[in-house]
C-alpha cells in the first residue's frame, strides 16, 4: 500500500492535493502526518523527502516527492487521474501545471489557513490579477469540457491541484465571478475536501510563520479552529 506523509491540513496546499485525488479515485493509501512546528528548517523532513519537504509518496522504496510528480506517478498506475481524451488531457495538465508554478500574488498574499476567516488589508493589482485568471481559466475548462469539473464530469487531477485555492477564495473572502464561485462552491462541498477541511479546523496545532503570514496581510475576523495546543 502507498504512504502519503503530508503536514498540517490547515496549512499545506501541496499535501492536500494528492490526498483529495486519492480518496476521490479511491486508491487506498496509509497516511502519515508530521506537523510544521515540530521540523523547523525542514532538516527532519528530509529523513523522508529528498527535498526536505511535503508531499512525499513512498510506494515500497520508490519515493515521490512533488505533488504534480505524484499525479503523473499515481496516473501511470490508476485510472482517472487525467482525462482519457487527448484535447481535455492536455489541458488538464497545462492548467494544473499552471497552477503548479504559477498565481505567486495568491500564494504570498493568501496562505493557506482553512480555519480563519481574513479580512486582507487590501486587494493589490497582482492579487487581482491572479483572481482575474482563475476566473478565465476555469471558465475556459467549464465551458470547453462541459462541468461540473474542469476536465469534464469526473474530479481529476486538475481538480484536486485547485483545491487549495478554494479554500482560500473561502478564507479570505475573494471576489470571483460566475462560474467560478459555483466551482469553488462545488469543490467546497465535494466529499474528500469537506473531509480535508474538517480535519484542518479541529486540529489543535499552530505554526507560528504561518499565523504570522496571514497577519502581515489581512486581519483575522473569525477563528473557527479547535483550542491551540503545543507539541
Amino acid at each position: 500500500m502507498y504512504e502519503l506523509i503530508i503536514a498540517n491540513r490547515n496549512y499545506s496546499s501541496w499535501s492536500m492535493r494528492p490526498w483529495v485525488l486519492m480518496r476521490a479515485l479511491q486508491i487506498p493509501f496509509a497516511e502519515r502526518l508530521l506537523l510544521f512546528h515540530a521540523n523547523s528548517g525542514a532538516g527532519d523532513f528530509r529523513n523522508f523527502s529528498p527535498s526536505g519537504r511535503v508531499p512525499c509518496l513512498v510506494d515500497g522504496a520508490v519515493k515521490v516527492w512533488d505533488s504534480l510528480a505524484i499525479a503523473e506517478y499515481l496516473a501511470e498506475r490508476h485510472a482517472g487521474v487525467w482525462p482519457l481524451d487527448t484535447a481535455a488531457r492536455a489541458w488538464a495538465r497545462s492548467a494544473a501545471a499552471e497552477m503548479h508554478s504559477g498565481f505567486q500574488a495568491l500564494r504570498n498574499v493568501c496562505s493557506m489557513n482553512i480555519g480563519l476567516r481574513i479580512r486582507l488589508h487590501q486587494l493589490s493589482p497582482a492579487l487581482q490579477a491572479d483572481l482575474s485568471r482563475l476566473g478565465a481559466l476555469w471558465a475556459q475548462g467549464l465551458n470547453a469540457h462541459g462541468g461540473p469539473w474542469l476536465a469534464g464530469d469526473r474530479f481529476g487531477a486538475v481538480d484536486a491541484f485547485f483545491a487549495p485555492v478554494a479554500t482560500r477564495v473561502q478564507s479570505y473572502g475573494l471576489p470571483l465571478p460566475q462560474p467560478a464561485a459555483q466551482y469553488v462552491q462545488r469543490l467546497l462541498d465535494f466529499t474528500p475536501v469537506s473531509e480535508w477541511v474538517s480535519a484542518g479546523i479541529a486540529e489543535p496545532w499552530r505554526d507560528a510563520g504561518h499565523e504570522a503570514d496571514v497577519l502581515e496581510h489581512g486581519e483575522i475576523i473569525l477563528d473557527l479552529r479547535a483550542a491551540p495546543r503545543q507539541e
